[in-house]
């Protein structure tokens, strides 16, 4: 067995060989009976001399075991040793992952050239090993707060990716008072943190990012939330039953791949709930990066098409939202749809009242059919959805105007989502994700995308 996984191996490695690949098939479907051609086979094209001796006696299955090790041997790279050594000083660990940043950086720049096979082998080796060191067993959960040392915070604030951290005022309130900022550490890279998850402490669900980065919350449901100088360093844990995921970054790039931030939510929320009993409710509050680009694409397609001509079934926006947005564009037009997407591009929407108005309903219907519908090999195109969806969460909730900032703006027309985690559900809802592509979602998601079919159903024509 091991010895025909070797070969798959090989005809994978070697692919881009025409010789060896047809010579590896040639022995491909080979039975047991066989198996002194296979040994033949290895000493001729790997120069395993150690396995023609093996080929002219009794074939063993010990005999097939040591040729299966022989050719995992041939096939490892040199190179690999040296970076095991390397990772056994100080400092080597935190290099390799280094390093591997900057070849996945090189397989960026340079693409599908010549060096590409050797390179993409260079990545499969450091990820390799760095999957093995980078294991959750290895790693060790830490809480960052203002009296954590000075360079830790410090990193924390140049980490931060999702919502960037302003100045030391605000790096203070996301690590002080009804906030957890947790991180990953690794014992061979000890003032690093690895993956960075910031938490809020709420009692309800919010809808918006601008209640949790501006101030801090101690009772969410009021109209005014609590200004950081006026809030207590005491929190009232009474108040607190919800625990909100809102920002999650991954500070290594050599890291890519190696799935940390599951094993992450999954520590932090045995944390809280050991700190808060009564602790119910998990949820992200999550961006939606790629909406905006999906939907200008769509568009342009759109436009394409009118272009050229052609009829084809891309609908994007029903007979009402036509109707309801005559005002401003002219939808059945490559002019209203051109002065569409402009207005996307540029956010100029947002500064007039009523078209915001009316763009909520359109853009939230597309918003829900791109990570509902929308897929890639099966899974949720969105990378935040696949990520919260692989985990076992629920795409519970769409936001509309709930990131305002010109990165939400930019990214998603304004809009973020909740991902809930049902903890007794998690799991199920993982497995099914990931084995059948069945995304959960609550009946606010549902809706919305059955309303483009319900729309659609009339005799009206769509666009």
């Amino acid at each position: 067995m091991a010895l025909v996984l070797g070969l798959r191996y090989v005809t994978k490695v070697c692919c881009f060989n025409p010789v060896i690949k047809l010579r590896v098939r040639s022995v491909w479907n080979m039975q047991a009976t066989k198996s002194g051609r296979i040994l033949l086979f290895l000493e001729d094209i790997f120069h395993l001399k150690e396995v023609g001796p093996l080929a002219n006696s009794e074939t063993s299955e010990l005999s097939l075991l040591k040729a299966g090790e022989m050719l995992r041997n041939a096939l490892t790279p040199q190179y690999k040793q040296l970076f095991v050594n390397i990772g056994r000083i100080e400092g080597g660990v935190k290099f390799l992952v280094d390093l591997r940043g900057d070849v996945l950086h090189e397989m960026t720049v340079t693409g599908l050239n010549q060096d590409s096979p050797h390179l993409r082998i260079l990545n499969y080796s450091l990820r390799e090993l760095l999957s093995l060191w980078f294991s959750v067993g290895l790693l060790n959960l830490q809480r960052i707060t203002w009296q954590s040392p000075c360079d830790m915070v410090q990193k924390i604030s140049e980490y931060e990716a999702v919502h960037p951290i302003r100045n030391w005022t605000d790096l203070k309130r996301r690590v002080g008072s009804y906030r957890r900022c947790f991180v990953f550490i690794h014992n061979a890279m000890p003032r690093e943190p690895v993956v960075v998850l910031h938490t809020a402490l709420t009692d309800t669900i919010p809808s918006s990012i601008h209640s949790i980065i501006k101030s801090n919350i101690r009772r969410s449901t009021s109209v005014e939330t609590v200004p950081l100088e006026d809030d207590p360093e005491t929190e009232l844990t009474d108040d607190i039953s919800t625990a909100v995921f809102y920002s999650i970054t991954s500070t290594q790039k050599g890291l890519q791949s190696v799935d940390l931030g599951n094993y992450l939510i999954k520590r932090v929320v045995r944390e809280l709930q050991a700190e808060f009993p009564h602790m119910s409710v998990f949820t992200s509050l999550s961006p939606v990066p790629g909406f905006r680009d999906w939907l200008l694409k769509e568009i342009t397609k759109k436009i394409q098409l009118i272009h050229l001509g052609e009829q084809m079934d891309m609908s994007l926006f029903t007979p009402e939202d036509i109707y309801n947005l005559r005002g401003y564009f002219d939808l059945n037009t490559m002019a209203g749809l051109e002065k569409l997407k402009k207005t996307l591009q540029t956010n100029s929407w947002y500064q007039e009242e009523q078209l915001t108005v009316l763009l909520k309903n359109p853009l939230m219907r597309l918003c829900a059919q791109y990570l509902y519908v929308e897929k890639r090999r099966g899974y949720a195109l969105n990378p935040v959805a696949n990520f919260h969806l692989g985990n076992g969460a629920v795409l519970w909730r769409l936001n509309w105007l709930a990131d305002l900032s010109p990165r939400g703006l930019g990214q998603s027309c304004s809009m973020m989502v909740n991902y809930r985690y049902f903890l007794d559900e998690s799991e199920k809802n993982s497995l099914n994700y990931l084995e059948c592509q069945q995304i959960p979602a609550s009946s606010q998601v549902t809706d919305l995308v059955a309303d483009v079919k319900k729309d659609f159903s009339t005799d009206n024509a769509p666009v």
